[in-house]
């Protein structure tokens, strides 16, 4: 294998993209691997041997093969840096099969109101970005060009699948930051991920087909899958992710299976290589769908962001969601959704039946925003940002709560989830202090059955609206408030 002309190939067919050597070199070997041109089981080249055949500093090397092991494409062993056998399509099968949209159920139901908290959230409030981080500043000179920008013909109903600057700038992130897969005419924006869901239960599925959840897994996908009449079947998720047996895919088969793969939602864990193929595989044998929701995926506070499942493969049956309500700021309303290449005119046409879309201005300046290059400085800063406050809580709670919870090892996001070791219900816990004005999500309530609640006696804690100064006082309020209930 001549690495170079590896690199080079892979170079030219992105024209206009800046590769540092690390990346060059990162994304040319993970292309190549999901290509089946390294084959499964072949052994790389020692970094140091590498560095000196391309002629790059042998840390460049390291980065690559270390980003490469920690995704799950290649594994160490006593003879180097070995490609992973994880169950990858045949290259000379064909691409996918492509389910067919469903008719749409005659009977429109609509989401609950979204029940946010207004005004300034409450210290350990989950899923509330640092608001008073935000660059208002910034974001309000984009406003001010974006309105400069409108004139009569954007103040109408606007266009159906959103803003065409907006589409562009969000398909042009998400193929350097996520690795999707994408143009422009695929994407469709959104309200958020409560719309995108909404629309997708009511589009991808007729009422009384069977949707896959995560277990326990976000209350915002139930609703929706409730309300669209869909069968849930609840799946368990262990320290890899969605965990679903055999037995599941021949005695459940999906429609819909609806996965939360960089940062499942509320445990955290991250979807294994492995099992993004397996569940591709078994998606595309059914003729079912995949959501990929990409929960938190920009706020991971070790390493870059984890490629995307859409992205693993050519055309698969994947709908990828994304929001910026918690990268930006809830009150923005603005999410997306990528569908396959195929399907956009059909799918395009039946979200213009169905909704209208508005607020051209902020979707104007939204795209400003990204193609300024102000929203990957917002994300960098909100990740250190995070990370600190994250550490300074942690630390709080192994001072004055270590006896009561035990806290998970994920580093993601804007929340941690612990263990409740107390003799106490999750529950009666978030009750109580709700009286006292401290917000602690149960996670029993994110169960879909009675009997799994019990497995997950604990809290959702956010730490995204906690600064590392009043981590210890609050931190000791809650543990004290909770030792007050054991009495």
């Amino acid at each position: 294998m001549d690495y170079g002309l590896l690199m080079s190939s892979f170079a030219s067919e992105a024209p206009g993209r800046k590769f540092t050597q690390q990346s060059l070199l990162y994304e040319s070997l993970r292309h190549a691997i999901l290509n089946g041109d390294i084959r499964h089981g072949s052994q790389l080249v020692p970094t140091r041997a590498l560095a000196e055949q391309l002629g790059i500093a042998r840390n460049s090397v390291l980065y690559a093969y270390e980003r490469l092991a920690e995704e799950g494409f290649i594994a160490a062993s006593r003879h180097g840096s070995v490609v992973s056998c994880v169950a990858l399509p045949d290259a000379n099968a064909s691409a996918t099969i492509e389910p067919p949209v469903s008719r749409l159920s005659q009977r429109v139901a609509s989401l609950p109101r979204d029940r946010g908290t207004r005004g300034v959230p409450s210290p350990f409030q989950a899923g509330v970005p640092a608001l008073d981080e935000f660059p208002v500043a910034q974001w309000r000179a984009s406003m001010e060009r974006a309105w400069r920008a409108v004139d009569a013909r954007d103040l109408g109903y606007g266009y159906h699948a959103g803003h065409p600057s907006l589409r562009r700038a969000v398909a042009e992130y998400v193929r350097v930051s996520r690795g999707v897969r994408c143009t422009a005419e695929q994407v469709f924006i959104t309200s958020g991920t409560h719309t995108s869901l909404d629309l997708c239960a009511r589009m991808l599925a007729d009422p009384g087909a069977t949707a896959w959840l995560e277990n326990p897994g976000y209350q915002g996908a139930r609703i929706a899958f409730q309300a669209a009449g869909l069968n849930i079947v609840p799946i368990p998720v262990d320290a890899n992710g969605l965990a679903p047996t055999d037995t599941h895919w021949q005695h459940t088969p999906p429609r819909i299976v609806y996965i939360t793969p960089s940062h499942q939602y509320p445990l955290g864990s991250v979807l294994s290589l492995e099992r993004r193929w397996s569940i591709i595989d078994n998606v595309v044998e059914r003729g079912a769908w995949i959501i990929e929701d990409d929960y938190d995926s920009e706020l991971r506070h070790s390493g870059p962001p984890l490629p995307s499942v859409q992205g693993l493969r050519e055309a698969a049956p994947v709908i990828y969601l994304g929001t910026f309500s918690k990268t930006m700021f809830p009150a923005l309303r603005i999410g997306f959704m990528i569908v396959p290449a195929a399907l956009a005119a059909e799918i395009g046409g039946v979200i213009g039946e169905m909704s209208r879309q508005g607020r051209v201005a902020d979707q104007i300046a939204l795209a400003d925003f990204i193609e300024s290059g102000k929203y990957a400085r917002h994300l960098r800063r909100m990740r250190r940002i995070y990370q600190q406050r994250r550490e300074a809580m942690v630390g709080a709670i192994y001072t004055h709560m270590n006896d009561l919870v035990t806290v998970s090892s994920d580093g993601s996001g804007m929340h941690l989830t612990m263990r409740l070791d107390a003799p106490l219900q999750d529950r009666d816990v978030s009750a109580a202090l709700r009286e006292q004005r401290i917000s602690v999500s149960p996670l029993s309530t994110y169960c879909h059955q009675g009997e799994d609640a019990r497995h997950y006696n604990g809290f959702m804690l956010g730490y995204a609206g906690v600064r590392p100064e009043q981590a210890d006082r609050l931190v000791s309020e809650l543990g004290a408030a909770i030792r007050a209930l054991m009495n």
